[in-house]
This record gives C-alpha cells, sequence and structure tokens, in this order.
C-alpha cells in the first residue's frame, strides 16, 4: 500500500512524421497531374477530395 514508492510507466513516445513537408508537395502534384488526365467523373471526384486533405495538411 505504498503510493510513494510506486514506479511510474513512461508514456507512450511520440510518434515520427512518416512524410516530410517536401513529400506533400510532391503528392499534391502527383494527384493533381492524375485528376488532369482521369476519364472517369467518380474516380476524378475522389482524387479531388484527396487533393482537397492533402491541401490542408501542410
Amino acid at each position: 500500500m505504498s503510493t510513494s514508492s510506486e514506479i511510474k510507466k513512461p508514456g507512450p513516445e511520440r510518434s515520427r512524421a512518416v512524410f516530410s513537408t517536401q513529400d506533400f508537395e510532391l503528392l499534391r502534384a502527383a494527384v493533381s497531374e492524375h485528376i488532369r488526365h482521369c476519364k472517369d467523373p467518380e474516380e476524378s471526384d475522389k482524387y479531388a477530395h484527396l487533393l482537397h486533405r492533402l491541401r490542408r495538411v501542410s
């Protein structure tokens, strides 16, 4: 029953970024280019939404 001698567990480690700012610029450019050449309206719409989300990231 000793509360002062309890071992504190460290919190979860902070996750490292997977993509750099430069990566998002490349992804946005690639998705934009794909949208320009896409002939399927449904697919184009999905990629347009993805591009919108990528623009919000950075």
